[in-house]
Order: structure tokens, then C-alpha cells, then sequence
């Protein structure tokens, strides 16, 4: 069905309330949520926003911990929160000390679910920052060559500000993000087929089989040396080598103010020149012009925010509507 984009915003921040965030934290959930839907990542939009409740309701609410800090960094204990609070916390952790101190990274652990990181490293940008970003994960992601799941999803990003729009990378060592598997399976679909494996090995397209087994890398070889590393990265964190699902997950957050080399304006002014460049380089396909990363979500965003609308399977409305009402 279509939704309004502004009731679909009200529902999801009531569902949440409905359970027990506060109006504050409903609203940076919701945000990231819709961020989503607008740039047509529906499996990351009110279809994630019922996996955060159901994962929500099975912890205590806790306030967050930071058990380690410097000047230029941080280690936040999430305290099994929702990692979209956790993130949002380092993230605007790592920005102010980042301004005052030129750059910062700031890591967390013991927390889950941190979403699209184009949606950090957006506002980052917009703020005049470098930033990176990566995640660990439970290990449902087999290595190159294997069957069996050793990596999460394990997210990566990078964010440089720009005259006008931003560059922004944000991609996964998946060959499928999990989200997309869940939502598969919440709309009764089948997934495409070499994308993962049940619990013995075999492939399968049946997404229940593929959430008890693994999901392939992206990227070969090289795509799982990548994953290692964001792995890793978590393991530095704090987060569990072998994460249990939705659990014990490393974030990392680096944020680099460009003046500590060169003028912000003229940082954005010769990033934008060279993005263009790179938009201008001739095309295999005359009908297809080289695109920048970030320039296809953006555009998605621009004409739905213009069309007013998103379309979202009615069972998730339904499902939305229902813990509204009653939590």
C-alpha cells in the first residue's frame, strides 16, 4: 500500500514509544528508518523498524556506559542497547571531539543493530567531516570458499564532504544484506539463488534455511579479507569474535576534520571537481552515465520526497498499526 511519508514517520514513532523509547529516542530511530525508505532501501526501512522491536523486548532497557575516553576517543558499553541509539551516540560523540581536536574514533560494543551507515556518514559530512564507519557481527557470512558462516554482514562506509552533495560509500561484505533475507521471509518470498546456504552446506533459496545457515561474500577473496578486517576492527571494540545473533557487536566511528591538511572550502571545492570528473568519464554504455557512489540514492530520495508516498507491504502496516495500539 502507499503511506504518506509523514504517517509513516508518526507510526513508526509510536509503535516505538508504544514499547518504551522515549519520544527522543523514537524520533533518531524513526529518522534513520525513514532515511531509509526514502532512498528505496525498503529492508532497511519500517520492515527493520518490527525487527528492532522484536528484538527490543527481549532485553532491559539500560543506559549506555563509556569506560574508556581521551580526548580524541571513546569506548561506549551499549549495554545490549539498540545499536541505532549506540551509533547515534558515538557518532555525535566523535564529531565533537573531532572539532575540537582535529579528529577522533570512537568505538562501542555490547549492542546490536546499527543500521545504514550512509546515515551517519551523511550527517558527518554535512558537518564538514571525514568519517568512516564499520560494524561487526554474528558470523552468518561464510568465507570465500567455505559454506559455513565465520563474518558478519559486516558494513563499511566512508563520508567526505563536498560542494553540494556529499560522497558517500557505504556498502557490505555480504553478497545480500540479512535485512533483505528477513524481509524475504516476512513477505513469504523465495531469495535468488547463489546467494546462501542452510545449515548443511547446501544452497538454498529458502530464507529461514539461509538465516540457520550462511550468506555468501561479496567480493571473493578479496571481498573476505575485507570482511575479516571489519571483524576484527569489532574484536578492538570490544565486540564478541563470533557474536551471538543481535549481540555483543563492534562499532567503530572515525571522524578527521579536513582543515588539519587544508581549507574545508577548498577540500569541498576540489572534491566536488573530481566527483564530476569522474561523472564525466566516458561510458561502455552511451545510455548509461557513470555515476558517483551515493548519486542513485540521492536521486531515489528526491523523487520520493517529491511524490509525497512510499510503498510498504500491508502486513508490515498492519503489524506497525497493531503494536501502535497495543505494544
Amino acid at each position: 500500500m502507499l503511506i504518506a511519508i509523514t504517517e509513516a514517520d508518526a507510526l513508526v514513532r509510536s509503535a516505538l514509544e508504544r514499547i518504551g523509547y522515549t519520544p527522543d529516542e523514537a524520533v533518531i530511530i524513526a529518522d534513520h528508518v525513514m532515511g531509509c525508505e526514502l532512498r528505496g532501501v525498503s529492508f532497511g526501512g519500517l520492515s527493520r523498524a518490527l525487527s528492532l522491536i522484536d528484538r527490543q523486548r527481549l532485553s532491559p532497557r539500560r543506559p549506555t556506559l563509556v569506560t574508556r575516553e581521551t580526548p580524541i576517543s571513546a569506548l561506549i558499553d551499549g549495554q545490549d542497547q539498540n545499536g541505532y541509539l549506540v551509533a547515534y551516540q558515538a557518532m555525535r560523540m566523535g564529531l565533537d571531539k573531532a572539532k575540537a581536536s582535529g579528529l577522533a574514533l570512537i568505538g562501542a560494543n555490547n549492542t546490536w543493530y546499527s543500521g545504514m551507515y550512509a546515515h551517519y556518514l551523511e550527517i558527518a559530512a554535512n558537518e564538514g567531516m571525514i568519517a568512516m564507519v564499520m560494524g561487526s557481527s554474528a558470523p552468518r557470512v561464510a568465507p570465500h570458499g567455505s559454506s559455513e558462516g565465520r563474518f558478519g554482514t559486516n558494513p563499511i562506509g566512508f563520508g567526505f564532504p563536498a560542494d553540494g552533495q556529499p560522497i558517500i560509500l557505504d556498502l557490505g561484505t555480504s553478497i545480500t544484506p540479512i535485512a533483505e533475507v528477513v524481509l524475504a521471509h516476512r513477505l513469504g518470498k523465495p531469495l535468488p539463488e547463489h546467494q546462501a546456504f542452510d545449515a548443511l552446506g547446501h544452497e538454498t533459496t529458502d530464507p529461514m534455511a539461509a538465516l540457520s545457515g550462511a550468506i555468501r561474500v561479496w567480493g571473493g577473496h578479496k571481498g573476505s579479507g575485507l570482511a575479516l578486517v571489519v571483524q576484527m576492527m569489532g574484536i578492538l571494540m570490544g565486540g564478541g569474535a563470533m557474536p551471538a545473533d543481535y549481540r555483543d557487536c563492534g562499532f567503530v566511528f572515525l571522524a578527521v576534520k579536513p582543515d588539519l591538511f587544508m581549507d574545508l572550502a577548498e577540500f569541498k571545492t576540489r572534491i566536488h571537481a573530481y566527483a564530476e570528473a569522474v561523472r564525466a568519464a566516458r561510458p561502455v554504455n552511451p545510455d548509461d552515465q557513470v555515476r558517483m557512489p551515493f548519486d542513485r540514492s540521492a536521486q531515489i530520495r528526491k523523487q520520493i520526497v517529491a511524490r509525497g508516498t512510499i510503498e510498504v507491504a500491508d502486513t508490515i502496516i498492519d503489524q506497525l498499526q497493531t503494536i501502535a495500539q497495543n505494544g
